[in-house]
């Protein structure tokens, strides 16, 4: 038996082999067995690094919102407040999700939302979008509603897209569009 090759393990290493896997194979795949057998090490290598799968659980929710912030970042970069950046931030959101299943599925199934770096990292989301809805002049109040209300019509659209719940042979994504710019139209009202 030929000896296993070195690799350089770090905690960073093990979040993008686990994003790989979820990625291809969705979440659920994401095992201290697989995740060894694809960094060609012994599971026990991983306790190392993270309380078992449990704490990979908890590290990958974290990479993902952080992952799913970047993205949304990166797009709202430049954008003017308000009606272009919604599009833009929408537009970002279901790219990711489409782009990154397995990662997706790891932002939304957040093991302790009590956990405050699990809290922070989606409260950096939810600031990004308060932020972009801001030319809208909508109370502290409405903001949070609308914030709930977009991430709604986003993620909605994204899970049914991912299983396949849209079978009439209409282009999905102008009706993306079109579900965001009546959104849009209710904030401006």
């Amino acid at each position: 038996m030929s000896p296993r090759p070195k690799i350089a393990l770090d905690k960073n290493t093990i979040m993008i082999a686990a994003a790989e896997l979820a990625n291809v194979h969705g979440s659920e795949y994401v095992t201290l067995a697989m995740l060894a057998k694809k960094l060609n090490i012994k599971s026990p290598s991983l306790y190392n690094h993270f309380d078992g799968l449990p704490g990979i659980k908890r590290e990958m929710a974290i990479f993902s919102l952080q992952k799913l912030y970047i993205s949304l970042e990166e797009e709202a970069e430049g954008k003017a407040h308000g009606e272009e950046a919604v599009l833009a931030l929408s537009q970002a959101y279901l790219t990711f999700a489409r782009t990154n299943p397995g990662l997706y599925e790891f932002a939304l199934s957040a093991p302790a939302p009590s956990d405050e770096q699990v809290h922070e990292a989606g409260k950096k989301i939810v600031e990004l979008v308060v932020s972009a809805i801001g030319p809208f002049d909508l109370s502290d109040e409405e903001a949070i509603h609308a914030v709930r209300g977009l991430r709604s019509l986003m993620h909605g659209f994204a899970s049914l897209e991912q299983r396949r719940g849209f079978g009439m042979p209409l282009n999905l994504d102008e009706s993306y569009q079109l579900a965001v710019a009546a959104f849009i139209k209710g904030l401006k009202k």
